[in-house]
């Protein structure tokens, strides 16, 4: 498997530190020199099966690449191994000894003494905020492998990818977790199942190839039956059932739909009966990727459950579907109900402004995070703090295992 931290020798910024991007030419040779370069120093807490993951996602932070989902993705995917490693930050001087002694083995011909100092720091300031996503993230779901049983191409550009775990994941629907393919060791990208825990413990996601994305195309275009996914821990990304009965708007944008989906299968077995409208919009019909399995949701359940479709650019449906979605979810919207909205940053940012200003109680209104402001992000980190380490829907415990400028559903 081939990795590339990028095809010159230009620098990023990360911090007040430039580091070097190198190309490796062989990811896995690389990580397990990294391993045993750390296992000749004493250090053996690293099992070799997780050297790949903790290699590239270390590789990856201190590069700095992606947008600040992806890099948050990658700290939650080092916290929870520090965390279950059971690290300290000294541990830090002989992992970034191991990082150097690794780069300077096959970085060739571009290598200079120079960059030994520019790489230890870099890696050095990286451990200090593992630690900080360590204490953060406390006890919880583990880092995991998954294998791809299906890939079904569900429209142009969406791919449904059906996972199943080496051990049930334990998360609650609403949840996004950080995934990675190998083929892009360390490119860790926010997904949020689309089911609710299932007895035979498969995971679906749903993912949209954002033009331009690095990370994206590659898990709808070439990721296929019988592969390994790299599977972070769930996280709690604003999109939890509210306790109580009351009624819920669920707004879904896009791929934005798959939390959704999960929450109303929660729903749907809950003793607790509420009523349920989900809008969801598309540019066009041709967009609209799960028609199916929202035409069955709403015959299935449509005693307390509604289904309102929203198309911005498609003059060619009922007129009564034609418009934007904000507009469309005021028009729907009962005072007294939970708003739910998952979609692409756009929708989050308009929704954040014009539901209110529409008459939309703030306090009801629970947008997915997209960690595009410090706010945003500061109000994620207080819920990891606050969640408790078990949920009414654990099936089990994880074992240890996009996008562009998005949240979570938005893959890059």
């Amino acid at each position: 498997m081939k990795w590339l931290l990028s095809a010159n020798g230009r620098t990023r910024e990360f911090g007040p530190t430039e580091v070097p991007t190198l190309t490796f030419a062989d990811h896995e040779r690389a990580a397990e020199h990294f391993w045993s370069v750390m296992a000749d120093r004493g250090a053996r807490f690293l099992p070799e099966r997780l050297a790949p993951v903790f290699f590239s996602t270390l590789m990856e932070s201190i590069a700095g690449r992606g947008d600040p989902a992806a890099r948050r993705a990658g700290l939650v995917v080092l916290g929870r191994l520090y965390r279950r490693l059971g690290l300290y930050p000294h541990h830090g001087a002989v992992i970034a000894a191991a990082l150097v002694d690794t780069v300077r083995r096959f970085a060739g011909e571009s290598w200079k003494p120079e960059l030994a100092n520019i790489w230890e720091q870099g890696c050095l300031r990286v451990w200090r905020s593992a630690g900080q996503s360590a204490g953060m993230l406390g006890d919880g779901p583990q880092v995991t492998f998954g294998v791809v049983e299906s890939v079904v191409s569900a429209c142009e550009g969406v791919a449904v990818v059906t996972v199943r775990p080496v051990r049930r994941l334990r998360y609650t629907p609403g949840d996004a977790m950080p995934v990675c393919s190998p083929r892009l060791p360390g490119r860790w990208r926010w997904l949020s199942p689309a089911n609710a825990p299932r007895p035979d413990g498969t995971v679906e996601f749903h993912i949209r190839a954002v033009p331009g994305g690095a990370v994206s195309p590659v898990f709808v275009g070439q990721v296929a039956v019988g592969e390994l996914l790299w599977l972070g821990p769930a996280c709690e990304v604003g999109l939890s059932l509210p306790a109580g009965d009351a009624d819920l708007l669920l707004v879904a944008g896009g791929t934005g739909w798959a939390p959704l989906r999960a929450l109303v299968e929660q729903i749907a077995a809950s003793p607790v009966r509420r009523r349920v409208t989900v809008v969801v919009g598309s540019r066009t019909l041709w967009d609209l990727y799960d028609a199916a399995v929202l035409t069955t949701l709403r015959q299935v359940h449509g005693d307390w459950l509604s289904v309102v479709l929203a198309f911005s650019d498609d003059g060619d449906v009922d007129p009564a579907a034609q418009g934007g979605l904000v507009g469309v979810v005021l028009f729907h919207y009962v005072p007294g109900q939970a708003v739910l909205v998952c979609g692409p940053p756009q929708l989050i940012e308009e929704a954040r402004t014009w539901l209110p200003i529409g008459g939309v109680d703030p306090g009801d209104l629970h947008l997915a995070v997209t960690f595009r402001h410090a706010f945003d992000a500061a109000l994620w980190a207080s819920r990891q703090r606050t969640a408790t380490s078990t949920a009414t829907s654990t099936v089990g415990e994880a074992s240890g295992g996009e996008g562009g400028d998005r949240r979570p559903e938005e893959a890059s």
